[in-house]
């Protein structure tokens, strides 16, 4: 099977998982849905379990992704502060889907799904190393973000955009260093 077809297996069970949920995604709906064989599907998932750390992995990158395209260069070159700041960006301006937190819940139950998402959050929005005051106004934007994100995974209701743009806004004040 050509890695491409890898692709299009994980990007259908996305799409499965957002439109049944995590129970509804077995390696036959996932299959269906690439338009694949379940043995063609095997071929790189041999189990669940394999397509379940497959497809977090397929997210986490993603994701990572989109954080070093917002940060503007590689984040080895940057700093705490501004690696915080992409997350809160990135995630003030994009709209969560289903399947990333249902992906997230389920890696609550399995250590080894859930060091895949830790990894990428440590890496980008680390918790404080002080309780100094920039450093508590960055965990709260994360923390803020990470609160808009869940609401707009589980809301139907789109934030009106004024809402939305003074939200933005506040966070972004959250972000800059204070003299």
């Amino acid at each position: 099977m050509r890695p491409s077809q890898r692709n299009q297996i994980l990007d259908a069970a996305i799409r499965v998982t957002e439109r049944d949920g995590i129970t509804g995604l077995t390696l036959e709906s996932a299959a269906e849905e690439a338009g694949v064989t379940k043995g063609g599907l095997m071929y790189h998932f041999r189990t669940r379990d394999d397509l379940l750390m497959a497809i977090q992995k397929h997210l986490t990158e993603a994701w990572e992704t989109w954080l070093i395209a917002e940060l503007g260069k590689p984040p080895a070159e940057a700093s705490v502060r501004e690696t915080v700041a992409a997350y809160v960006r990135m995630g003030a301006y994009s709209q969560a889907g289903k399947a990333d937190l249902a992906f997230m819940l389920e890696s609550a139950a399995a250590p080894e799904l859930a060091t895949v998402w830790n990894e990428l959050i440590n890496r980008w929005a680390p918790l404080p190393t002080s309780a100094e005051p920039h450093d508590i106004d960055l965990l709260l934007a994360r923390l803020a973000v990470d609160g808009l994100w869940l609401w707009q995974a589980t809301n139907g209701t789109p934030l009106p955009e004024p809402i939305a743009q003074a939200l933005r806004d506040r966070l972004n004040a959250l972000l800059e260093p204070k003299s």
